[in-house]
């Protein structure tokens, strides 16, 4: 009995993923996306990539966190 009261007292925090899933939507408003990967703790990204629907490079900027990883 004793054995199972402590196990349950004692339980171990989950650890927290290291990167974090994130959509990337341009800011041409073409509706053109894509996912990345980025650390947790950092800052929202903004990066200038290419968009073959306004066949330019543009600022893409994060929309939504997807999932962790």
């Amino acid at each position: 009995m004793f054995l199972t009261v402590a196990a349950c007292e004692w339980r171990m925090a989950k650890s927290k993923s290291k990167y974090v899933l994130v959509r990337m939507k341009s800011a041409a408003e073409t509706g053109y996306g894509f996912n990345v990967r980025r650390l947790r703790l950092q800052e929202k990204l903004v990066l200038l990539r290419y968009d073959p629907i306004a066949k330019q490079r543009v600022l893409f900027t994060e929309k939504k966190k997807i999932r962790s990883m």
